[in-house]
């Protein structure tokens, strides 16, 4: 198994590509330490890991708040004694977010909030053990649309997602001397159900669709898989970097 003896933290592990993803490094070998605000949810995907076979925790958090972030950590260590894969997946896409013009300062801070100070925070109190233990793997999650303006804009969820790339290119470079890599992913759309809230109609699902030369939405699987990939010590010399997942859209000028 390509995580055995690994202890994986998987942010936003609830429900869809979280979820996916600790169910995955779980088969694969890996502890997980499941998180959420969604306490009823994820405590049932912690208890499917152990039914199945797997080694599962779940702990509530906020992780935009820092003393949920500590206890989280601190909770992980406790149960498994060490951290090796941390996982920032946790984000939110509201239809708040639009233009500079009209987002509010309130909607900007909020996905600022969860989408960037979460992965600061779950950094912040990870890296200590993880820097004592001379090995880790940071996998964030951004996104296709940090390359691209858009007509239908959502300032903050790009901000926030570019400010990711920043702060995983800096520890990379930072951590890289004690054996820590960090990587991001840029998905691009995702057949889930946050996409099936955002395009309701045919009509936007199908113009968004006409973009992509792979002729499909993306699937979870396209994106957990290659974040295996970086969990792995197959991934051994790969830092500072990221992958845009995405069937080719970003590459698509007409």
């Amino acid at each position: 198994m390509r995580l055995q003896n690994k202890v994986a933290l998987i942010t936003g592990s609830a429900r869809g590509m979280g979820r996916a993803a600790a169910e995955l490094f779980s088969r694969e070998g890996a502890s997980v330490i499941l998180t959420d605000i969604a306490e009823q949810e994820g405590a049932e995907v912690a208890r499917s890991i152990q039914a199945a076979g797997g080694n599962a925790i779940f702990v509530p958090a906020n992780v935009s708040q820092a003393t949920d972030v500590e206890a989280l950590v601190e909770a992980g260590i406790k149960r498994f004694g060490s951290i090796d894969i941390l996982y920032n997946n946790a984000g939110i896409m509201p239809a708040a977010d639009t233009s500079v013009i009209e987002t509010s300062e309130e909607t900007w801070q909020q996905i600022m909030d969860v989408n960037l100070k979460s992965t600061f925070l779950c950094c912040k109190y990870t890296l200590p053990y993880m820097v004592q233990q001379r090995r880790g793997s940071i996998i964030n999650i951004s996104s296709f649309v940090v390359f691209m303006g858009s007509t239908v804009p959502q300032e903050a969820y790009g901000v926030s997602k570019g400010g990711l790339l920043a702060l995983t290119k800096s520890l990379a470079v930072q951590y890289g001397p004690v054996g820590i890599r960090c990587n991001a992913i840029c998905p691009g759309p995702i057949n889930t159900g946050l996409l099936d809230h955002l395009w309701a109609s045919d009509e936007e699902r199908n113009r968004r669709l006409s973009r992509i030369p792979l002729g499909r939405f993306g699937m979870i699987n396209d994106i957990i898989y290659f974040a295996l990939y970086l969990a792995s010590d197959e991934s051994s010399w790969t830092t500072g970097t990221w992958m845009t997942i995405d069937g080719g859209i970003s590459s698509n000028y007409f």
